[in-house]
């Protein structure tokens, strides 16, 4: 049992950290809803302002279509190849799959040089394939790893049973395998969305056309035509911000138990 003082000790613990955490959150909102710095607009009409001066509109769509695109194409390949490398054997798997997790250990700075060239060479450089195939590519190596832990740790018995009654390896996925593991693939949607989301290099690099810009991008452009005016740019960087945050939060009871599922399972 937790002694009363264990329990105050905790809660002092996270009260210091759940400060430390939303300090920099309650400046930006502040700064964001306070006056302007060159006076006129204040409170909500610093966001359309921002929303107008800084095209944000325009950047949230490109973002969105990105994020949707990135997040449904790498969790549905990391399903598929998660199950065949926790669940399957065949030659070349081990090797197979730490080829694969050359996508988590190197960093995109290191391949974006090199990449940036090949795309060219492909004429996809300025196009929405720039952006969504790289993150693509290093969102499908880390849910690889993530959804092969899950399947490794699944009910053997169930898969059996279910290949016993003549159902075929994808029926066993989907319809067997799939349902229980709810959490495992909302919580890889949760990161691989936030990840994406907030991708900076890869399109500062790969594009040129304002249309193709997205929030983070157009809000790092943003801060060059505003470096005096922090009220503007922190009502931009909320804006930037909230669709993440509402994402997360409409996912929130789901993710959590993902982590915790995994973290059980290990």
């Amino acid at each position: 049992m937790i002694s009363r003082a264990e329990r105050a000790a905790n809660y002092v613990i996270l009260t210091v950290f759940a400060a430390f955490a939303l300090y920099p959150i309650i400046v930006i909102l502040s700064a964001a809803l306070g006056p302007a710095d060159a006076g006129g607009t204040a409170g909500l009409a610093n966001f359309a302002a921002a929303w107008e001066i800084g095209r944000f509109g325009t950047y949230l769509r490109t973002s969105l279509a990105v994020s949707a695109f990135v997040v449904v194409v790498s969790v549905v390949l990391s399903i598929m190849s998660g199950y065949a490398f926790g669940t399957m054997r065949f030659r070349g798997r081990t090797a197979l799959f730490y080829l694969f997790m050359l996508g988590i250990m190197m960093p995109s700075e290191a391949i974006a040089v090199p990449l940036y060239f090949d795309l060219r060479t492909l004429g996809l450089t300025d196009t929405f394939w720039a952006i969504a195939l790289p993150q693509v590519a290093l969102s499908v190596a880390f849910g690889t790893f993530w959804m092969r832990a899950y399947f490794l740790a699944s009910n053997r018995a169930i898969v059996e049973a279910a290949r016993i009654d003549g159902a075929s390896s994808w029926r066993i996925l989907w319809q067997v395998l799939l349902p229980p593991a709810r959490p495992a693939v909302v919580t890889l949607t949760v990161l691989v969305f936030m990840w994406t989301w907030n991708e900076f290099l890869i399109p500062l690099i790969m594009v040129t056309k304002e249309s193709l810009r997205t929030a983070p991008l157009g809000l790092a452009f943003f801060q060059g035509q505003y470096t005096s005016g922090f009220t503007l740019l922190a009502a931009g960087s909320v804006i930037v911000a909230t669709p993440v945050v509402i994402f997360y939060l409409f996912l929130q009871r789901h993710f959590v138990r993902g982590l915790l599922q995994g973290a059980v399972r290990e």
